[in-house]
């Protein structure tokens, strides 16, 4: 560790980088490791627009929990695999047009337990459970979630840049079916992943994850569609997030790490990922 970073909290998995933390880096928070900065910078020397997507996908999350809480009045969100607090985290978009929004953060990173429960949960409208997303049943039925959720009216769930640590395409299928199941009509379902423009380019990503220690999965935008059968797409439906209702006048994000720096607008000669994504509404 350097001097700025503090102690491992008891249980944090400090041999292998995370998705959290390495997600964490590149939206130039500070809660993350040696370890996770290798990682990131390993990525990125094979595939340099890893760095925007990650930033585009923080900036989409604005703009989608904005238009749940603004203009579809949503007032609950559960944020499946919410990952380490940075800025602009959904409880403080959501409460900013919707005063009374509800939201719980699901994650089964220790890490994210530990600092979110610190930053994050307030006891009253917000908290953070430690909980897998890919078994819904157990995160619906927890208590948290049923003390501060009416599921007679609307939720959001939120499952963005999450997708591709998941593995198995059943296993996404199941979670993504069974939450949707299980929320009343006029629900969303807000989810985004990384995608290659083929086939080919998704195996060799995936296979430069697996380098670095990172479970993961990308597919294609048409794979990632055929998950979402049966909700109907909110305009302009399923997109490069870059391109779901943009706004340049949207809060920035922090700067990076110097050793980032030149990955920065890199996607703009780049593009053989992105992050793919949009808003579903449950009919």
């Amino acid at each position: 560790m350097t001097s700025t970073e503090q102690p491992f909290p008891a249980g944090i998995p400090t041999d292998v980088p995370t998705p959290a933390r390495m997600y964490d880096y590149g939206l130039g928070g500070k809660d993350n490791y040696a370890i996770d900065r290798q990682a990131a910078l390993a990525g990125l020397a094979d595939f340099p627009e890893i760095l925007d997507i990650a930033r585009e996908n923080r900036l989409f999350l604005y703009r989608a929990v904005r238009w749940l809480s603004r203009d579809a009045g949503i007032r609950q969100f559960l944020d499946m695999g919410s990952g380490l607090p940075a800025q602009q985290n959904v409880h403080q978009v959501a409460q900013q047009f919707r005063p009374d929004a509800r939201v719980v953060y699901v994650d089964n990173d220790p890490i994210v337990l530990a600092h979110g429960r610190a930053l994050l949960a307030d006891g009253g409208q917000t908290t953070v459970i430690m909980a897998d997303m890919t078994d819904p049943r157990h995160v619906l039925a927890h208590p948290d979630v049923r003390r501060l959720f009416d599921f007679d009216q609307p939720v959001a769930a939120l499952f963005l840049s999450v997708g591709h640590s998941i593995t198995d395409d059943a296993v996404m299928h199941a979670m993504l079916s069974e939450v949707a199941d299980a929320l009343v009509a006029g629900s969303f379902i807000a989810l985004s992943q990384i995608v290659g423009v083929d086939q080919a380019t998704a195996d060799e990503h995936n296979e430069v994850a697996r380098r670095v220690g990172l479970p993961w999965k990308n597919r294609t935008a048409e794979k990632v569609s055929e998950l979402l059968s049966g909700l109907e797409p909110v305009p302009p439906g399923l997109v490069d997030v870059v391109n779901w209702r943009p706004d340049p006048n949207q809060p920035p994000l922090r700067p990076v790490d110097k050793p980032l720096r030149p990955f920065l607008g890199a996607a703009a000669s780049n593009k053989r990922l992105y992050e793919f994504g949009g808003i579903m509404r449950k009919p």
